[in-house]
């Protein structure tokens, strides 16, 4: 049973997704090109796509998408199953650290899994049954879609760009693997206008995609410390999150991230920044712990 303090934070997390405005948010967020398809194959490749492309403006993310899923045409999947024609269309892409041959080799690697196995979900519901674990079940599936999309891991060689490593990472590194666990959610959460309950996973294994906004909220809660976001960071908010819903641990992180974002939370009281947040009543910098 969760204590007195858990019980307050949980009433003030209900309130916060209570409010929400799913379809404006969900017309301003990258998930919103997985509802534009219908097939379970396209949904999984574009979601693949969105979530490891999601970092820095969202405007400029939400753009890019757009231009390199009209180039691709109605069937990413597909679309995939040319590799040749599909790296003509996305010639001259580019976004960030990403060239439009990058998107093309996880598009092509994602599909051939997909075929090898019958869809992305199955295959990684394959591996987290063999591992046991998520972090690990997730390094094997990036694993399997690097090798056949024929991608490093690493840079080979000085002087190498660094897209294709970064745009699959190891989930075996330090960092926080935010838009691996990003793609998880979409996948694996109950169907609630977000996230879409595609995969034979159960919800409760899932770990929370941590940003910086995400970060603060959980350190003004009092659930972290420290300033350093890896995997371990995300496992710990995890953690009091389950304390709070077992089942369904991270059902909240649509709308405590977009909440971060508008209110810009800082790691201080604010007059001007804080009037209005959602978890002002439970926060450290307010009322204590």
């Amino acid at each position: 049973m969760p204590t007195a303090p858990e019980s307050a934070i949980k009433r003030a997390l209900e309130r916060v997704r209570a409010r929400r405005d799913l379809a404006a948010r969900r017309d301003n967020d990258p998930v919103s090109f997985v509802h534009r398809y219908a097939a379970l194959h396209d949904r999984e490749i574009v979601a693949l796509v969105a979530s490891s492309v999601a970092f820095g403006n969202v405007k400029t993310i939400l753009a890019k998408l757009g231009d390199a899923l009209d180039r691709v045409g109605e069937s990413p999947a597909l679309a995939a199953d040319d590799p040749e024609r599909l790296r003509v269309a996305l010639d001259g892409w580019i976004h960030r650290v990403y060239l439009g041959e990058d998107i093309a080799r996880l598009m092509i690697g994602a599909r051939r899994v997909q075929r090898s196995s019958g869809s992305l979900g199955a295959r990684f519901a394959a591996e987290l049954a063999a591992a046991g674990d998520l972090r690990e079940a997730l390094a094997r599936f990036c694993d399997a879609i690097r090798d056949e999309g024929g991608f490093p891991l690493k840079r080979l060689a000085p002087g190498m760009r660094r897209g294709p490593a970064h745009l699959l990472p190891d989930p075996r590194g330090h960092g926080a693997n935010k838009r691996l666990l990003l793609f998880l959610r979409w996948m694996v959460r109950p169907a609630d206008g977000i996230d879409l309950g595609l995969w034979p996973v159960a919800p409760a294994v899932l770990v929370i995609p941590v940003d910086t906004h995400i970060h603060t909220l959980a350190k003004n809660l009092g659930w972290c410390r420290g300033n350093t976001l890896t995997f371990k960071t995300a496992e710990q908010i995890t953690l009091r999150l389950r304390k709070l819903d077992p089942h369904d641990p991270i059902k909240y992180d649509f709308s405590l991230c977009h909440m971060g974002m508008l209110q810009r939370c800082p790691s201080r009281r604010d007059e001007a920044r804080c009037r209005g947040c959602g978890v002002k009543p439970v926060c450290r910098h307010w009322y204590g712990r």
